[in-house]
């Protein structure tokens, strides 16, 4: 049987995957070689949208302190993800690839707004739309607002980059039995919380029949054999 190769298709990018391994920040060779990936995707024909955290800039949970409560700790991580997008939008453009970054908080000087109709048009015409500013609401991680414009998009893929190779019963670092999944099923993923997206993100999946690609950014060329339906990691499906 041939692999289901799809059309149109949203990255999760981790902000961490911009960085150096123990750093933070937006590491120049790091970041040009994930732009290189996600062109090769589209060389493939796919339509692809990318949204990216913001990890590498500011993690709200373990930064905020207590001085900064949870709704302004979101805000800012939201402004941190139009950052890298605005980053990751360079690199691409610097390698001759046409892009659109639409952010969910309005910032007209330095990106559109977030417009479906708009972002699928351009999608359409053969440009990588960057979705950043997350939902443009706190208590919403960049895992629910990246499973939410897939789902808005019709995209018929969520596709999560990661730095480990799928999923995984637990984890592969600290247990040596722990075992891979090739399929997964929505439900067993929020029954046994292996730690795949956030809840809110696989319901959201699951309810519109909408399957998630796990598997390894590290390794070159898996973003477009993701893309064509190969197996390299972890799908998770009702």
């Amino acid at each position: 049987m041939r692999p289901k190769r799809y059309s149109r298709v949203v990255l999760k990018l981790s902000g961490e995957s911009l960085c150096r391994e123990t750093g933070r920040g937006i590491d120049p060779a790091s970041l040009t070689a994930i732009a290189g990936e996600i062109k090769a995707a589209q060389a493939t024909g796919a339509q692809v949208a990318v949204v990216v955290g913001a990890g590498n800039i500011w993690r709200g949970a373990a930064d905020r302190g207590s001085a900064i409560g949870r709704v302004t700790a979101d805000n800012m991580g939201m402004l941190a993800t139009i950052i890298n997008a605005l980053a990751l939008q360079a690199a691409l453009e610097h390698m001759g690839a046409a892009t659109r970054v639409q952010t969910a908080i309005e910032i007209p000087k330095v990106a559109e707004p977030y417009i479906r109709r708009r972002a699928i048009r351009h999608l359409e015409k053969g440009r990588i739309v960057i979705f950043a500013g997350g939902t443009g609401n706190p208590y919403f991680t960049t895992d629910t607002a990246a499973a939410l414009r897939a789902v808005e998009i019709e995209a018929d893929a969520l596709l999560k980059a990661t730095k480990v190779d799928g999923v995984y019963s637990a984890d592969p670092v600290l247990d040596k039995n722990a075992r891979k999944f090739t399929r997964l099923r929505f439900m067993d993923a929020v029954r046994d919380r292996l730690k795949v997206m956030d809840v809110t993100a696989l319901t959201l999946c699951m309810e519109n029949h909408l399957p998630i690609l796990v598997f390894n950014l590290k390794v070159k060329g898996n973003i477009a054999r993701a893309v064509k339906g190969h197996n390299v990691g972890t799908v998770i499906t009702e």
